[in-house]
């Protein structure tokens, strides 16, 4: 499509705010672990399961709402998945009010919808912008991970200022909210059509493609390493440095939103120099910072500064993966490779909060195996990235080539 189409900047803007307010929702639980803990008298092992239980869901369902964003298109979609999640936040609140933790792990599973939103954003917004910009367009819609600071940020404040239920009743307002500006306002790219060839045989030639798993595991480590650190932070901060709900959310809100304005500058920097590069220097970060978060900096600036740098590491590594996606998959297939490694990266935010849950050790106080993982996993990938994939050429050397 042209440069500069018309609704370029509107689309993106509109698909953004729905990814913020579904990732809101998604992770509405986490910042309230430690009341669940106290309230409801949970281990270690069983907050991590509640806490966990959104992005497990949400992985498993992007691999299917990729091809049907292929097929229905991004305006109904997102309509979807905003209205969808709505009943699942009340009901969360429902488990809260009644105390039950089976209810609350149920109702997290329902909760898993919101997470599905990123499937659907990517194949919207790609068409939209000319190849050249779409690092920079699906980097700025990948921001729409903001919704994690949001929650992160406010949902203890609301809480606190308003009510449990009525905090929860909110979130459901603004999503119905939304899914109506996006309903009426949002509009498919020019020239898209839908593709209604059956999605399982769509999803099978996507998971033949070698880059499809390639990418699945790179993402994983990034990608999961948000999440997992967005999920697992509040809880962390209440044990290692005893902070309060309030403090802990706050800090996991500058962790998000440093992640969150990363990310652009990872697609950005894919455009210029190529993905590689920039998912090279995201792993040797995240490795080198993993490590050096076992060691419990002291201090809230040594502790915050390394907290930032791992935010900001993982932010630009899901930017430059994305970007690599975008190079590297037949466009015919961007919907369906999409969703299988968004799944990818939901998936591997799924399982570090339970191995850290599983491998705290109580008499220590210490989540090291956790994290001395975490650090050995995004060092393979660091080598496997260097010796295996091959340095895809940037958009704009691609575009020249071509021309």
């Amino acid at each position: 499509m042209e440069k500069g189409a018309p609704g370029q900047t509107r689309n993106l803007v509109l698909a953004t705010l729905a990814s913020v307010m579904a990732f809101w929702a998604w992770t509405i639980i986490a910042p309230l672990s430690a009341s669940y803990t106290q309230q409801m008298d949970l281990s270690s092992t069983q907050t991590s399961i509640v806490v966990a239980m959104p992005v497990f869901v949400g992985s498993l369902g992007r691999i299917v709402m990729g091809a049907l964003t292929d097929r229905f298109g991004g305006r109904v979609m997102f309509t979807a998945v905003l209205l969808a999640t709505t009943p699942a936040v009340l009901l969360v609140s429902l488990a809260g009010v009644l105390q039950s933790y089976l209810l609350l792990v149920i109702f997290a599973f329902l909760l898993g919808v919101a997470g599905t939103i990123f499937a659907v954003g990517i194949p919207f917004v790609s068409p939209w912008f000319e190849a050249s910009r779409r690092g920079f367009a699906t980097g700025v819609f990948g921001a729409g991970m903001g919704g994690t600071a949001l929650a992160a940020f406010l949902t203890p404040r609301l809480v606190g200022w308003i009510g449990y239920f009525p905090t929860h009743l909110l979130v459901a307002v603004l999503l119905v909210a939304v899914a109506a500006v996006v309903w009426f306002f949002l509009r498919e790219a020019p020239g898209w059509t839908p593709n209604t060839n059956p999605v399982v045989p769509k999803l099978l030639a996507a998971a033949k493609l070698k880059v499809t798993w390639q990418m699945c595991f790179l993402y994983a480590v990034v990608f999961g390493g948000f999440v997992s650190f967005s999920n697992y932070l509040p809880t962390y901060l209440r044990d290692i440095y005893e902070m309060d709900p309030t403090g802990a959310g706050t800090r996991t809100a500058g962790f998000a939103l440093a992640a969150v304005l990363a990310r652009p500058v990872g697609g950005i920097l894919a455009d210029k120099i190529g993905s590689k590069p920039v998912v090279l220097v995201s792993l040797a970060a995240v490795a080198v910072l993993a490590f050096v978060v076992n060691l419990r900096p002291d201090g809230e600036i040594p502790a915050g500064l390394t907290f930032l740098g791992m935010a900001s590491a993982l932010g630009l590594g899901t930017g430059g993966v994305f970007a690599w996606v975008g190079t590297s998959s037949p466009p015919e297939r961007v919907g369906s490779v999409t969703g299988i490694v968004s799944a990818a990266g939901g998936l591997g935010g799924y399982f570090p909060p339970l191995v850290m849950g599983a491998t705290y050790n109580a008499e220590d106080n210490s989540y090291a195996i956790g994290l001395l993982l975490l650090a050995a996993t995004a060092l393979i990938a660091l080598i496997y990235t260097w010796l295996y994939l091959k340095r895809q050429p940037s958009r704009r050397a691609a575009e020249t080539e071509a021309i």
